[in-house]
């Protein structure tokens, strides 16, 4: 199991942030898409590293076009030499044509799209072939030797979708080459609902399991001390409430029978009650969400959960120190 890291601090303070976590045996650090622009720190990043993956987790695609990405993507792995994974998320409708002002409509199957779209371009350029994608959403059919690459060595860079669902999870095994499973998940919708699409997915394009990549960042509730123990369980379930309170992940609740707190805690989250959501995560729906307990216990807890079915993961444990730190990567790895 590869484990990764996301990085911390502005965006001055993404170099160092990046060499240390390589230092300490990181295999990847990560950049996600809030605040700010999600591709600047691994640039900045891939100027002190040599060896870690450098990935978006997640970055926006139905804000940009195919052509933009491919762009970018291009030229964060030339840079890196190789390293750059571009993870993407499609958001949520609100977002895209409120926030962003750009189109939404059938995610799954624009997705799909959105990536073939990428690939055709990269094709274009990496193996001279004429651009020629045209699709229900994208249309590329221009591509002029101004505008193509030189420094094609590294070739295109990996994908990884994030996902929930199933159309979105088997578009992922389809056409992409992992998937970020969205934290919202539990180990009985990852084994009898993500896995199972992703495979559908995989034999449509032709690929085994081995092919790729899962990737769980994961919940954990753990702390050096009671007092940590307590802010962590707190924050947990302040993130489960919240997710929870989406239409788009009620099915996770319903699998295990609590389809009743998903229109609850809606209905909360539009009268500003977030601290309140958080009182309905039962101890019963947080260590289904959330793997809970002392780190060691937690890490052991993890790979007998997880250690099967995922190949990467972001979940952090409460260390002491960077020793304890090394050997925690040590075990969730062995």
């Amino acid at each position: 199991m590869k484990i990764d890291s996301g990085l911390t601090g502005e965006l001055k303070d993404a170099p160092e942030s990046a060499r240390k976590l390589e230092a300490l045996g990181f295999d990847g650090v990560m950049s996600i898409e809030t605040a700010h622009d999600p591709f600047f720190p691994l640039l900045r990043a891939a100027e002190t590293t040599n060896r870690v993956d450098l990935m978006t987790s997640i970055a926006v695609a139905f804000s940009r076009t195919p052509m933009l990405l491919a762009n970018v993507g291009h030229d964060l792995n030339a840079f890196s030499g190789g390293r750059f994974i571009m993870g993407l998320g499609s958001q949520i409708q609100p977002h895209i044509t409120k926030r962003f002002s750009m189109p939404w409509s059938k995610p799954a199957a624009r997705m799909r799209e959105f990536i073939q779209a990428m690939h055709a371009i990269w094709d274009a350029w990496y193996e001279g072939r004429r651009l020629d994608f045209r699709g229900e959403f994208y249309t590329h059919s221009l591509m002029t030797p101004m505008f193509t690459p030189t420094d094609t060595e590294f070739g295109r860079p990996k994908v990884f979708l994030a996902a929930v669902g199933p159309l979105m999870a088997e578009v992922a095994g389809e056409v992409a080459d992992g998937m970020i499973v969205h934290a919202f998940t539990t180990e009985k919708y990852i084994r009898e609902v993500t896995i199972p699409a992703i495979e559908k997915g995989l034999s449509k394009s032709g690929r085994a399991r081995e092919d790729f990549q899962v990737c769980y960042p994961g919940f954990v509730v753990t702390g050096r001390n009671e007092e940590e123990f307590a802010a962590a369980r707190a924050a947990v379930c302040k993130q489960i409430a919240f997710y929870g309170s989406t239409p788009a992940y009620a099915p996770v609740l319903g699998m295990h029978g609590w389809g009743e707190l998903q229109p609850e805690l809606n209905r909360m989250s539009k009268q500003g009650q977030w601290d309140e959501m958080a009182t309905l995560i039962t101890d019963e729906v947080l260590e289904a969400f959330a793997v809970v307990g002392e780190t060691d216990d937690a890490v052991d807890t993890f790979k007998q959960r997880f250690g099967d079915i995922v190949d990467r993961t972001t979940a952090g444990f409460a260390a002491r120190d960077d020793d304890h730190r090394r050997e925690i990567l040590s075990r969730l790895r062995a």
